[in-house]
């Protein structure tokens, strides 16, 4: 005879709605908690028997509880089951303060571009798969090892790169790199050993990267940059490019197909090389795949990417797909730099075969996604006069502003306790586009609990 129901446990009552019935538990699980409903120290029934209870695979509720272990909300102790972790009643709402003004340098909301929500940040997978490595790892995983990364590594980046960005890689010519910024400095003293002294950049980016080419002995050249991104059509001979041809970096756009092909063709007939930086290509929304650039020329362009907004820019784990004569190169420059821990290497490589990574990628897009569709929609009420563009991908918007309000409406965020960029500040000393007015807000690193204030906050100095 079948085990009675009556003996399963205790009694959870749950609704779970949504996509997905992982998805739909683990919102259940957290609403239940938040609205005090379930109360600190309280236990939850065992995976099974929930499981049981709500008819599902006692792998989802097990996964939901990890969710949620790792996000706070739970505590899970061998022994003592899981119970709601600690923390604060909800109790009744104060009626709202008038904004107080705070001194610069102390943000209260952060909406800088280029961190995700480290909240979010899959600790309970991420421990799972370091305890699988740690009893599998060879011994030889703790020696000084190879200049270009463990061999794990970079195979399951070979095949992950190939099958969701469409990089035509070889795990030969995989380098595993601390980071972009790692990367970029590998590079830059290849190109100068090579005698390139100049390296085309574009009119928008990061400074940081120009600084690190300026550091290795080259000089940058912003190029034109027009309505429809980065012109690609005035490289001269010869030389290397910097892009961000997925999504360009602040501005949002996709390099297009003709501008593509029009900088391959340039680096096939001179020789010149192309750096690719694919910093959050996993994050579209509204628009089909934009595939990686290497795919076109992979004997001329070099691709970089990182795990920094797919899981977290601690990690410093970070990759280059090499085309064949610059592998060697960049690999003795290699030697000579502090590489990312191995036991990382391989916590990443188990991640990719595991599937851990791709589920991490999709659960972030989908809440990403959230946090980009309420600052549309805030926007749309608060702010109708604000275009916002660039937001069919990546961690970011660029809100446009009237002439000349830039500077003031950034002062007045610092005064909110809203820390914000304006967009000159990625605009490149040489370019020779007109500038821009505008703000480039990232909706990656306020946590969940504090995206509906930051919008607030944003709202309010907006012209």
């Amino acid at each position: 005879m079948g085990r009675a129901w009556a003996t399963l446990g205790v009694d959870l009552h749950l609704e779970p709605t949504g996509p997905g019935l992982r998805r739909g538990l683990t919102d259940a699980l957290r609403e239940a908690v938040r609205t005090g409903r379930l109360t600190p120290g309280t236990r939850l029934p065992s995976s099974r028997s929930l499981a049981a209870d709500l008819g599902m695979a006692r792998n989802t509720v097990a996964e939901a509880y990890g969710d949620l272990v790792a996000e706070g909300w739970l505590t899970a102790r061998q022994g003592s089951g899981t119970r709601v972790a600690e923390r604060t009643a909800p109790g009744p709402r104060p009626a709202p303060a008038a904004p107080r003004p705070r001194a610069p340098g102390h943000p209260e909301y952060d909406l800088a571009p280029g961190t995700p929500d480290l909240a979010a940040f899959p600790r309970a997978e991420w421990l799972k798969a370091t305890r699988r490595v740690l009893a599998a790892a060879p011994h030889d995983a703790l020696g000084y090892g190879d200049g270009r990364g463990r061999a794990e590594l970079r195979a399951a980046l070979a095949e992950y790169l190939s099958r969701a960005r469409g990089v035509r890689a070889d795990p030969e010519r995989v380098m595993v790199c601390a980071g972009f910024s790692h990367g970029l400095t590998i590079l830059g003293a290849v190109l100068r050993a090579r005698g390139v002294r100049v390296v085309h950049v574009e009119s928008y980016g990061l400074d940081a990267h120009w600084k690190l080419l300026a550091e290795a002995g080259l000089r940058t050249k912003p190029l034109p940059f027009d309505a429809r991104g980065t012109d690609t059509g005035a490289l001269p001979d010869g030389g290397a490019v910097l892009l961000t041809p997925g999504h360009q970096f602040p501005m949002g756009v996709p390099l297009p197909p003709d501008r593509r092909a029009a900088v391959v063709d340039w680096a096939r007939r001179t020789g010149g090389l192309i750096l690719e930086d694919d910093y959050d290509g996993e994050f579209r929304y509204d628009r089909q795949p934009v595939g990686a650039l290497q795919g076109l020329g992979p004997d001329h362009v070099v691709h970089l990417g990182t795990a920094s907004k797919s899981l977290a820019p601690g990690l410093r784990l970070g990759w280059m797909v090499l085309p064949p004569g610059l592998a060697e190169e960049a690999a003795a420059v290699n030697g000579r730099h502090d590489m990312c821990g191995a036991l990382e290497q391989l916590t990443l490589a188990e991640f990719l075969t595991s599937g851990a990574y791709d589920r991490q990628v999709r659960a972030s897009r989908l809440r990403y996604r959230r946090r980009r569709d309420a600052l549309v929609h805030a926007l749309a009420a608060r702010a109708p006069d604000v275009r916002v563009t660039g937001i069919a991908a990546g961690l970011h918007a660029v809100l446009r502003l009237p002439p000349g309000t830039e500077r003031t409406v950034v002062q007045a965020a610092a005064w909110q306790g809203l820390a914000v960029h304006g967009l000159r500040r990625y605009r490149h000393e040489r370019a020779a586009a007109e500038p821009l007015d505008a703000l480039v807000v990232g909706y990656g690193t306020p946590p969940d609990h504090g995206w509906a204030g930051a919008l607030e906050a944003l709202c309010r100095v907006l012209p």
